[in-house]
C-alpha cells in the first residue's frame, strides 16, 4: 500500500529520518517519530548507505504518459470555454462524444467518449445536466397563476 502524502512530503520524511539517525536515535524511535514502521527506517538507512541522498529522493510516479500535453490541455480548456457553437456544433451543449470528436480533430488523439469525463474532471469541468423546459413555457403566465389561482386550488390556503 502506498503511504499517504505527496512525493515531496514522503521525501522530506525520509530525509528527516536520516537526520534523526545521524543524531544518534535508534531506528525504532525514529520510526515512531516520523510515523512509519521500523522496517521502513531500516530500508531507508540501507538505501542511504548505498546510494546516498539521491536514493531517498522522490521519483516521478510511474504510469502511462498523458496523451495530451499541458499546452494541448490548456488549448482544449479554452475551446471548451468558447462553447460548442464556436467549435462547429449545432447546440450549446458539450457531451463526451462531442469533446472526444473535438480532441481528435484538433490534436489527432483518439479518446473513447466514456473516458473523456476523466480528462474533463482534471481540467476542472464537471458534468452538468440541462434543465428540461418546454419552449412554449410562459414565465409571466406561470407567475400570475401561482399568485392568483394556486392559493384557491391548494387544500389549505395560506393567509
Amino acid at each position: 500500500m502506498r503511504p499517504r502524502g505527496s512525493p515531496t512530503e514522503l521525501e522530506r520524511r525520509r530525509l528527516r529520518a536520516m537526520d534523526l539517525l545521524r543524531d544518534g536515535h535508534q531506528p525504532v524511535d525514529v520510526a515512531r517519530m516520523v510515523g512509519v514502521d521500523r522496517r521502513s527506517v531500516r530500508r531507508w538507512k540501507a538505501t542511504f548507505q548505498k546510494d546516498g541522498v539521491e536514493g531517498l529522493r522522490a521519483r516521478p510516479a510511474p504510469g502511462r504518459p498523458p496523451r495530451l500535453s499541458c499546452e494541448a490541455k490548456q488549448e482544449l480548456a479554452e475551446a471548451l470555454s468558447a462553447g460548442p457553437i464556436a467549435s462547429g456544433f449545432s447546440t450549446e451543449l458539450w457531451t463526451c462524444p462531442r469533446v472526444a470528436r473535438l480532441i481528435e480533430e484538433r490534436f489527432g488523439v483518439r479518446y473513447h467518449p466514456d473516458h473523456v469525463c476523466r480528462l474533463l474532471h482534471s481540467l476542472g469541468w464537471s458534468p452538468q445536466k440541462p434543465q428540461r423546459r418546454a419552449q412554449e413555457r410562459d414565465e409571466d403566465e406561470i407567475r400570475r397563476w401561482v399568485r392568483t389561482e394556486w392559493p384557491e386550488v391548494k387544500k389549505t390556503p395560506t393567509k
